[in-house]
């Protein structure tokens, strides 16, 4: 069954949690569908995990395209994200055309970040499921933290995000604010939350899935390595090149041979050059 928006809305009416991971490629792609991830996010994180980027600005709409068509192929099951990148939103007219580029290729729907109303009702008015995203924006904070540390800021997200919901926002990404905030979003929104270092009581959650696998290094508060493939792809790489520098491998296994009467005929003729 392909999960759409209604799928995942009946799941907070029924107090189901929403899985989401950010995926880049296609056979992550078809790992995160048959694994029965809810939302495939092509996020602009791309940039700093993939594509060696300092910072998400540095992603561009091409990039966005090249890495949403390969993961499109690779979804079968999923409702499939993709982000907006930076500076392809300023207008409601170049939000429109950016979205309308991205959902061609096969995106379920779009996210943007910040308290951009006027952008939202432009296109969900044109039948465009949009995301919102508050809290920390990676593509507008300079340094990343905990945002909505006081009960003025609090209420402030809480006003953005109900008239967020007014104008169109179909979804509301929350990221890296204290959970008694992430919990009253929840409860006062009548449209799904997904939370990323928001808390135990968002309607679903979201990780970067190099962050959930191991693959990056580093370890943050608010992620739970599954595993560790860091370590695990290094150790490899280490037996495979001292195998090789001592000729262990390839090994007979890994060969194929000439059919005996081929090899006499190669023989033959190589005794004669």
């Amino acid at each position: 069954m392909k999960k759409t928006s209604t799928y995942l809305k009946a799941r907070k009416s029924s107090g189901q949690k929403i899985s989401m991971l950010t995926c880049y490629d296609y056979p992550t792609a078809r790992m995160q569908d048959a694994a029965g991830i809810d939302v495939i996010f092509v996020g602009d994180s791309v940039g700093t995990n993939v594509l060696g980027y300092e910072h998400e600005r540095q992603v561009t709409l091409a990039d966005m395209m090249h890495h949403l068509k390969a993961v499109r192929r690779g979804v079968s099951q999923g409702y499939l994200l993709v982000d907006l990148p930076y500076m392809t939103y300023e207008t409601p007219e170049a939000a429109l055309d950016s979205a309308e580029g991205l959902l061609a290729l096969g995106a379920d729907g779009v996210k943007l970040e910040g308290f951009r109303p006027e952008v939202i009702q432009h296109l969900a008015r044109r039948g465009i499921e949009v995301w919102a995203h508050l809290g920390l924006n990676p593509q507008l904070h300079e340094k990343k933290g905990l945002q909505a540390k006081t009960a003025a800021i609090a209420e402030e997200l809480l006003g953005q995000s109900l008239h967020l919901q007014q104008v169109g926002a179909a979804f509301l990404v929350l990221e890296m604010i204290p959970e008694e905030v992430g919990r009253l979003v929840t409860q006062r929104l009548s449209i799904p939350t997904i939370g990323i270092g928001a808390g135990r009581h968002t309607d679903g959650q979201v990780l970067i899935v190099h962050d959930l696998l191991g693959i990056n290094p580093f370890d943050l508060r608010h992620v739970t390595k599954y595993e560790d493939l860091n370590a695990r792809a290094l150790d490899a790489t280490r037996r495979y090149v001292q195998d090789v520098a001592e000729g262990r491998f390839p090994r007979e296994e890994n060969v194929r041979h000439l059919k005996a009467e081929e090899l006499a005929a190669l023989q033959a003729w190589a005794q004669f050059e």
